[in-house]
């Protein structure tokens, strides 16, 4: 049985390395004159190790008003969403969102994405920002979800993640 609950920074460096992301794909998004277009690429990303998820994700967590949770099965975890509140003053942004590579398309990513949706609810926001990895999965996840590509791309997050797909969803209170 998955169960969820906010974590602290002290549980994701005691727990992250059990989250295997490891995935290989064969198709990309790109976004080509304002629309979502495949292209054939065959992509493989390994396991994270303590350097590349210190390096990737330290400086979110940091962040004020930063909160995580975690999908846990028993002890091990096997999912993890990073919540950025106040991207804007009416959008939050959905920082990072993994789970483990043999706990996929069991729902963990919905349940996670809800808790997620519903603190930035309660926050006041109106919108949830994501950049996705380019990968069918990542993309087809968040539009299954209600996320739409934006044309108004946040400039700063842009800047560090170009070839992603920046994503918005109005958020229902």
């Amino acid at each position: 049985m998955i169960t969820y609950r906010e974590i602290t920074i002290e549980e994701i460096h005691q727990h992250i390395l059990e989250v295997d992301v490891s995935e290989h794909g064969e198709l990309i998004y790109l976004w080509q004159d304002e629309k979502l277009v495949t292209q054939p690429l065959v992509w493989d990303r390994p396991p994270r190790t303590a350097e590349t998820w210190q390096e990737n994700w330290a400086s979110v967590l940091t962040l004020p008003g930063v909160k995580t949770w975690g999908a846990f099965e028993g002890e091990v975890m096997v999912g993890i969403i990073v919540y950025r509140p106040y991207l804007t003053k009416d959008m939050a942004q959905l920082d990072a969102l993994f789970v483990d590579k043999d706990h996929r398309q069991q729902g963990i990513t919905s349940h996670l994405t809800q808790l997620l949706e519903r603190q930035a609810i309660a926050d006041g926001h109106t919108y949830l920002y994501v950049s996705a990895t380019e990968s069918q999965s990542a993309v087809g996840f968040y539009i299954s979800q209600g996320f739409v590509p934006t044309l108004d791309a946040h400039p700063e997050l842009y800047a560090l993640e170009p070839n992603d797909i920046h994503m918005i969803k109005i958020l229902e209170s």
